[in-house]
């Protein structure tokens, strides 16, 4: 129920900075492998072409912080998961396709 107050919280912060929907993003990788460098990068590249000036982006290492991916409930990695906008969603997969992304994060139609 925390999480949901938080998400809320996090929502109208966001819409008192300029009236327009911030996304807040976490990607969640493990350790500094090709496929993570990947993810980032892709995830950094769709974000700044399509949400620019309009995202928050935190990248988390499991390994690094491995209590923040048991609390995600994170069961492979790279994942992303987009927390707002609600609704939430889970991205799983180096980000390199596309329109999934895009689909994913509900800047493309179904």
């Amino acid at each position: 129920m925390n999480e949901i107050k938080d998400g809320l919280e996090e929502y109208e912060q966001s819409l008192q900075k300029g009236g327009t929907q911030t996304y807040v993003l976490r990607l969640y990788i493990s350790g500094i492998t090709p496929r993570s460098t990947q993810a980032i990068v892709n995830i950094k590249k769709i974000c700044e072409e399509n949400l620019k000036g309009r995202y928050e982006l935190e990248v988390i290492d499991i390994y690094q912080q491995p209590e923040l991916a048991k609390d995600a409930e994170i069961i492979a990695a790279p994942t992303l998961i987009k927390k707002l906008p609600l609704p939430l969603r889970k991205l799983i997969g180096d980000m390199s396709n596309r329109e999934r992304i895009l689909v994913g994060l509900d800047l493309r139609p179904r």
